[in-house]
């Protein structure tokens, strides 16, 4: 993207995969606590407290799905929940993709600096590779940073 270009709004979100499957998972859990919990109320517990958990998580996708959004404004990140920021361009200090060996595979994560905040999205939050997604980031910035009228 050129300087004179003007921003394009774009979003990224969980890809409609990603809930379904954490739905899946938490029934999976329950029956398997029930089918092999033999009665004790422990390990069915268990299973239900972590199907409880896999359930709240797919709720936020199924609420919140989109988790970053760009404009020629700045970037929208979700906060807590199903909340929602706007960070201007001039709050947002570095772009940058981490990339660290996780369970023996290597994971990109996309975290903003916005000094007082860190915002840290996976490319399962986006839908979309981290690498990408900081590049259509930089691009933006500067576009919008070099458009007269945009931020100084």
């Amino acid at each position: 993207m050129h300087p004179d270009q003007s921003v394009t709004p774009t979003r990224w979100r969980v890809r409609p995969a990603v809930p379904t499957l954490k739905l899946t998972g938490a029934v999976v859990l329950v029956g398997l606590g029930l089918l092999l919990g033999g009665g004790d109320p422990v390990p069915i517990g268990v299973t239900v407290l972590a199907a409880a958990g896999l359930l709240g998580w797919a709720v936020r996708d199924l609420v919140a799905p989109e988790r970053l959004a760009v404009d020629p404004a700045g970037v929208t990140v979700i906060r807590g929940f199903a909340g929602r920021r706007h960070l201007a361009w001039t709050q947002i200090e570095r772009i940058v993709v981490d990339n660290r060996p996780r369970l023996g595979l290597r994971t990109d994560t996309l975290e903003l600096d916005a000094g007082d905040s860190l915002h840290f999205f996976s490319r399962h939050d986006l839908g979309a590779e981290p690498g990408e997604v900081a590049n259509a980031l930089r691009a933006a910035k500067f576009s919008a940073v070099r458009t007269p009228g945009g931020p100084a």
